[in-house]
């Protein structure tokens, strides 16, 4: 039987962040990538990104391989497009320099060890190497559609713990941050002295199954003028922890640890060395359920690593929303060069109204899982990504241009009716 009452804790990142920061700029190569594909007329079902960011003191190296359309390729004085030794096109860098150096002003680093302006910044992109591309192009001409990327397994997961239907401790430790991250944007007041480094940790204590208080909050973040001490951090800090956990009690005895070193002035990628997808647990679900193991940022959707993960947690959502399960996981797997996926697993958690074997064979019927079908779905062939970066990828609200599409509950009739159908199909058999 599953434990009703005990402590759970996750932790968020900030934007700033060293790893986040990598992870920001993968993705807005992604969009890069996207716009100008649409720009320059590519059919942007062939864009191909996987792309890799380090970050270190003043300095950033972008790695990985694309598919690209002409226009951010380089080329020789009579136009043609330039190769390297294996015979990849090379990218021109200049477009992509620019993206990363927008992303880091934008995230507020203007900082002598790490300055949008003076930072460094080195682009290995090549073209993508045809044999990964087969996985996905000689699968479609195949099957008549595209195989996955690669092999993998991918979760996705929803709970009634919150109104976006995400785990309490990952929602609240997210919401610290960003209430931060707008106030100090807007650079009102002391808080506009908070550096873009910042992490958050809290740790809620159930009762009856539900989350009942907060009883540990962790913060450290970082901190420009070097006089302040950790006493002074929280009295600027505590107002904005309050106002973003709203209904959810402190525990009168609530142990509160700000900047629990006393200094942090040094940050971000001065601070310590980012990369792109070392935060993965941070942008699902808090450990509060399995993670396949693939990052998402740099990544475009033929990769199930992001599409097939959202997929599951739409599905996953949708199932919750419907009122099936007060909570819901989903596996799903994939095999390079396979459309559809190898396996669908469902775990209500003892808390379903409906058997998960049939709502197996029902979400099945409901959204075609295949890389293309995801993709077609949710419609991920945009530039939408470089939002995903900070806060989660999930738990966030759907927006106009196409965003979080994996977060809209559209499919709950669906589902219901393809669970009649399976219950009606299994009484005639």
């Amino acid at each position: 039987m599953t434990r009703q009452n005990y402590l759970f804790t996750s932790e968020s990142v900030s934007e700033g962040h060293p790893d986040k920061v990598c992870d920001r700029i993968s993705d807005e190569i992604v969009d890069l990538v996207y716009r100008e594909a649409r720009k320059a007329g590519m059919d942007p079902w062939k864009v191909r990104v996987a792309c890799e960011t380090l970050a270190t003191t003043n300095r950033v190296i972008i790695a990985g391989e694309v598919r690209v359309p002409d226009t951010l390729l380089k080329k020789d004085k009579a136009g043609n497009i330039v190769h390297d030794a294996s015979g990849h096109p090379v990218v021109n860098p200049a477009k992509f320099k620019s993206v990363a150096r927008k992303a880091i002003r934008a995230i507020g680093y203007e900082q002598a060890g790490f300055h949008w302006k003076t930072a460094k910044i080195d682009v290995l992109l090549h073209g993508q190497s045809p044999d990964i591309g087969q996985g996905v192009d000689n699968a479609s001409d195949r099957q008549g559609e595209e195989g996955a990327g690669d092999q993998g397994i991918m979760f996705g997961y929803a709970c009634r713990e919150t109104p976006d239907l995400m785990p309490a401790p990952i929602y609240y430790s997210h919401k610290i941050l960003e209430v931060l991250a707008t106030a100090r944007h807007e650079g009102v007041g002391e808080v506009a002295k908070l550096g873009p480094d910042a992490k958050s940790q809290v740790t809620v204590r159930y009762v009856d199954g539900k989350p009942a208080e907060v009883t540990q909050i962790v913060l450290s973040t970082q901190h420009l003028d070097p006089n302040w001490d950790s006493r002074k951090v929280r009295s600027v800090v505590e107002p904005y922890i309050v106002q973003a956990l709203g209904d959810l009690k402190i525990a009168a005895n609530c142990n509160w640890y700000v900047n629990p070193t006393g200094k942090f002035v040094v940050g971000g990628p001065d601070g310590d060395t980012g990369i792109t997808g070392r935060k993965i647990i941070v942008d699902t679900y808090g450990g509060a359920a399995p993670h396949g193991g693939g990052a998402f940022s740099g990544k475009d959707t033929t990769k199930v690593d992001r599409s097939a993960t959202y997929a599951a947690r739409y599905l996953a959502k949708n199932v919750v929303a419907a009122k099936l399960a007060d909570r819901c996981t989903i596996q799903l797997s994939y095999a390079i060069g396979v459309a559809q996926p190898l396996s669908i697993y469902v775990d209500l958690h003892g808390t379903g109204t409906v058997d998960a074997a049939v709502l197996e064979e029902a979400l099945r019927k409901v959204m075609d899982l295949s890389p293309s079908g995801i993709r077609r779905h949710l419609d991920l062939n945009k530039p939408i990504y470089a939002k995903t970066t900070a806060y989660g990828h999930f738990g966030r609200k759907p927006g106009r241009d196409g965003s979080f599409s994996w977060e809209k509950t559209d499919l709950v009739k669906a589902i219901k009716d393809a669970i009649l159908d399976v219950a009606i199909k299994d009484e005639a058999a």
